[in-house]
């Protein structure tokens, strides 16, 4: 096994990084989109919005975990970076080995999402589909 050194955690940062901003403007785009359909909800007690919300609500709170498992992971490799510093590698291995766990599980929940996300699509599409159909 290569040795660890402070270079090795270093990388993430620029990758963890882009995920994080990545991940705030999905977020930041799904609270406007829920601010609109509220909007719209308030004004038509449509059945469709409330199951468009409901969707969001899950797309919403799977992203806040992607976040919340980057940002651990972003924080555990500065700390693996502290303990490689003050001596403490073989800790700063493990240490890294769980960011790099975290890592994973915050990209599994974006796989997770983006299949959420293109299911809603798929349903609006459909509906578009059976209008098309039905106007024939």
């Amino acid at each position: 096994m290569e040795q660890l050194t402070l270079t090795t955690p270093a990388l993430l940062f620029s990758a963890i990084s882009l995920i994080m901003l990545a991940y705030t403007n999905r977020f930041l785009a799904y609270a406007s989109v829920i601010r609109n359909l509220h909007d719209k909800f308030l004004e038509k007690k449509d059945e469709s919005l409330i199951r468009q919300i409901k969707n969001l609500k899950l797309r919403l709170n799977l992203t806040r975990w992607m976040q919340i498992f980057g940002i651990s992971s972003l924080l555990l490799c500065v700390l693996t970076m502290f303990l490689i510093y003050v001596g403490e590698k073989n800790i700063a291995v493990w240490v890294f080995g769980f960011a790099l766990v975290l890592l994973i599980i915050s990209l599994s929940l974006l796989i997770k999402e983006i299949q959420i996300s293109a299911q809603a699509l798929q349903y609006h599409i459909a509906d578009i589909e059976e209008y098309l159909e039905n106007k024939k």
